[in-house]
């Protein structure tokens, strides 16, 4: 066991825990396959746990009650409630989780490679479908002005502005609005997602995690893709806030939701007054149709309409 000394941050959080559940012990901070590290909660110790066979897949941030092993390596007996679960779809269309016990998404994206609607919107559904804050994080923003194309990427930003997502512009290797991100990540926990190569390990170390905690790694040259530099999901506790530094993922599905759901997940579609005056319409030029009227009137930018349609085909 690794002790170290307590932030206010830690402290306060033990309190809180001991108000609100008092046989909870420990939080799930990173795991190596079927081994865990849990932090005590009493004391900040750093602690490798197995899981109890009957227990659900365990992920980073999940609230636990622990006990100490004969071997040294304790054991993880009772989950307690989850108060939110991000996940994402696996292989052959299963949900993994990634992280639990959040607040804010941070969906990452960077100059290079080139971020696209589809990609963003994909992400924002999920979110909202959860009932998560997303936030909008353009890193490496002092390369904006030398990328292939900035007024296209200064556009898209655009868009999300104007429906009162909120969108930040840093730059973790120059320090630039970190402090703006601190402020509005306070009290909160928060997981980033991502492609690879949008500088999320990098972001990470500019937030204040020690470099050797988290590889920062290149852009691949041969296919402009990022190469995974994190390889499993950690809390760590930062000045104010929690994060989840999670695997980079190159492609994300969203084969867990349904075709309401998406609707749901574009905020200004779920937020229309008037409902179309067909129940079955298909928003592709039905008479009396809400979501053409409302893209016609300018109150639905094309590009999301767009996505929207993009997203229900690939379910």
């Amino acid at each position: 066991m690794a002790k170290r000394r307590l932030s206010r941050q830690q402290i306060d959080r033990i309190a809180r825990n001991q108000e609100s559940d008092a046989e909870v012990n420990g939080v799930v901070i990173s795991h190596f396959g079927k081994q865990l590290d849990v932090e005590s909660l009493v004391d900040g110790a750093i602690v490798r746990c197995h899981q109890r066979a009957n227990l659900p897949t365990l992920v980073t941030g999940d609230r636990v009650v622990w006990e100490p092993g004969d071997d040294g390596v304790g054991v993880i007996v009772s989950l307690a409630e989850r108060r939110s679960v991000f996940a994402r779809p696996g292989f052959a269309g299963v949900v993994k989780p990634m992280a639990a016990n959040i607040d804010v998404v941070l969906v990452v994206i960077a100059p290079t490679p080139m971020p696209h609607a589809n990609l963003i919107d994909r992400y924002l559904v999920a979110i909202e479908t959860l009932g998560l804050r997303p936030m909008l994080i353009l890193n490496k923003a002092d390369l904006l002005q030398s990328c292939e194309d900035p007024l296209a990427i200064d556009e898209l930003l655009e868009i999300y502005r104007n429906i009162d997502y909120s969108v930040l512009e840093v730059s973790a290797t120059g320090q630039q609005g970190l402090d703006a991100l601190r402020q509005a990540l306070a009290g909160s926990t928060t997981v980033l997602v991502g492609q690879s190569g949008v500088g999320k390990s990098s972001l990470v170390n500019g937030l204040g995690v020690d470099a050797e905690l988290a590889l920062v790694g290149g852009l691949s040259t041969v296919h402009d893709k990022g190469m995974h530099t994190t390889t499993t999901s950690r809390l760590f506790h930062l000045e104010g806030f929690d994060l989840i530094d999670s695997p980079g993922i190159r492609e994300f599905g969203l084969g867990h939701v349904s075709p309401q759901d998406v609707f749901e997940g574009f905020v200004e579609l779920r937020g229309m007054a008037e409902p179309c005056k067909f129940r079955d319409c298909a928003h592709q030029g039905e008479p009396g149709c809400a979501v053409m009227a409302a893209m016609e009137a300018g109150e639905i930018h094309p590009a999301r309409l767009q996505s929207y349609f993009q997203i229900l085909d690939s379910l």
